[in-house]
């Protein structure tokens, strides 16, 4: 009963975090960049913690998480003391929801939009191009050097993008190239490739592995219950099959002797 009552906030705090950032998602001027398929590290709990820390430590800056709490990192695994000394700062405390201490004036003076809300993100992302975790995953591997953008970065995924490259010192900075190409008789630039710049802290593997792990956290952040709702989904379908077996069987029965 406990489970299902925390389920149940859980979804009425996703619905209300998800009506406050669709408009800045409808608004987004997204291109037509192809998605890779982000790794599935759902259950992988080592990848699950990294993810969590790094979120904290690029994303919580200027993203709140609302409908999350730094309590609910123990179905991760955490302990109370592990969340206190790696995850939390000295004001917070274990039962506060994740919530930035960016004001929105300020988030407006330095990037012209609110930061939204990444409680759903993975979620409210998803689409027929592919999943909210295939955009995550590509759009934070498709930043580039871009002098001419407010804040020097743009994006492939989602050109003329507000926010800055928050993990540049891990991949490095990068540059876009391009190429000529005709088709119908008419000419077009298209993407050709990204050139390494200043090289990061990571290698390549190295920085998509840890893209991964946080797309990971940020996909389950957006309902951690989807582990545990598709293992009770598989149960609840074979207890159907049972029942609609036998139900089958006693109309037989019921029927038998029926002209």
């Amino acid at each position: 009963m406990k489970l299902f009552s925390n389920s149940f906030k859980y979804l009425v705090n996703s619905i209300i975090v998800s009506l406050m950032v669709l408009p800045a998602l409808v608004i987004a001027n997204e291109g037509g960049f192809p998605l890779d398929p982000a790794p599935d590290r759902s259950n992988n709990m080592a990848a699950l913690q990294n993810g969590a820390k790094l979120f904290v430590n690029y994303c919580l800056n200027c993203h709140s998480a609302s409908a999350m709490r730094y309590s609910r990192l123990q179905d991760l695994g955490l302990t109370d003391g592990q969340i206190k000394s790696n995850l939390l700062l000295a004001s917070d405390k274990i039962g506060d929801l994740m919530k930035t201490n960016l004001s929105d004036k300020d988030a407006k003076a330095w990037f012209g939009v609110t930061p939204p809300d990444l409680s759903v993100i993975a979620r409210a992302k998803s689409s027929g191009a592919g999943s909210g975790a295939d955009w995550l995953y590509t759009y934070l591997r498709s930043y580039y050097k871009d002098d001419s953008r407010p804040t020097g970065w743009n994006n492939m995924v989602f050109p003329d993008v507000a926010m800055p490259h928050v993990l540049w010192e891990l991949q490095g900075i990068r540059s876009v190239k391009y190429e000529d190409v005709e088709e119908h008789g008419k000419k077009s630039r298209v993407f050709s490739k990204f050139e390494t710049i200043i090289p990061g802290k990571l290698s390549e593997a190295e920085y998509n592995s840890e893209v991964a792990d946080l797309v990971a956290y940020l996909n389950w952040m957006s309902e951690p219950v989807q582990n545990t709702r598709k293992r009770l989904g598989v149960w609840v379908l074979l207890w159907l099959s049972v029942l609609s077996f036998l139900a089958w069987r006693l109309n037989s029965s019921y029927w038998k002797d029926v002209k």
